[in-house]
């Protein structure tokens, strides 16, 4: 596929590895362009460093790796308000949180994946890989999958997230529309509040058998 990735962090950094890893097309853009070059070297595969309007043109999927603040600046430079990402899978993971405690930001019933599809009219946005730190996508393979939970409205775009996915090494499960996205947001504070809080959260999870 062809992937922009919007970012260059460390999130950015390891989805990109997995899926240049994978054989996929990546055109790289952030708002440092030095980044953007450093980071698509470093990626190899013939991985480009373009701007932001560019790394979003004729691709198969689009990733919105950037912190909640930065994510409608990002956007603009997208030309996202114009409609560059129609038509376009928009995956977002980003968490809007209050750092160390997990608490969600956006007002009740909001959720920053339905503010992103606001921002970029006719995107078909995912809310996908906002619960796992980067950390758990820069294993080459050998380590059991993770299930991946995604909300969407749009079932290409939910296939094709769910391709992108497995390229890193996880499950995909889709919850639901994306109405549900504020469910994926909190469970992504319920983890980090308990990990600040030096738990492990996988141990407040109940095991169910297997059917």
């Amino acid at each position: 596929m062809r992937i922009g990735i919007l970012g260059t962090g460390t999130m950015a950094a390891a989805l990109g590895e997995g899926w240049a890893r994978a054989g996929h097309e990546l055109t790289v853009a952030g708002r440092s362009p030095s980044k953007a070059r450093e980071l698509a070297e470093r990626l190899g595969g013939g991985a480009r460093a373009v701007p932001p309007r560019q790394a979003v043109e004729d691709r198969d999927a689009v990733l919105l790796a950037v912190s909640w603040q930065g994510a409608e600046e990002m956007l603009r430079g997208a030309g996202a308000a114009d409609g560059s990402l129609a038509g376009t899978p928009l995956i977002d993971p980003t968490n809007a949180v209050e750092h160390g405690v997990g608490v969600l930001l956006p007002g009740p019933g909001e959720s920053m994946a339905q503010r992103i599809a606001g921002l970029s009219p006719g995107a078909h946005v995912v809310k996908a890989l906002n619960v796992f730190p980067s950390a758990q996508w820069t294993h080459a393979g050998g380590e059991p999958p993770v299930t991946v939970a995604m909300c969407g409205d749009d079932p290409e775009a939910l296939r094709v997230v769910g391709d992108l996915v497995r390229d890193v090494g996880g499950v995909p499960a889709v919850l639901g529309p994306l109405e549900r996205a504020r469910q994926l947001e909190e469970v992504a504070g319920f983890v980090i509040g308990l990990a600040f809080a030096g738990t492990d959260p996988g141990s407040a999870i109940p095991r169910l058998p297997s059917p």
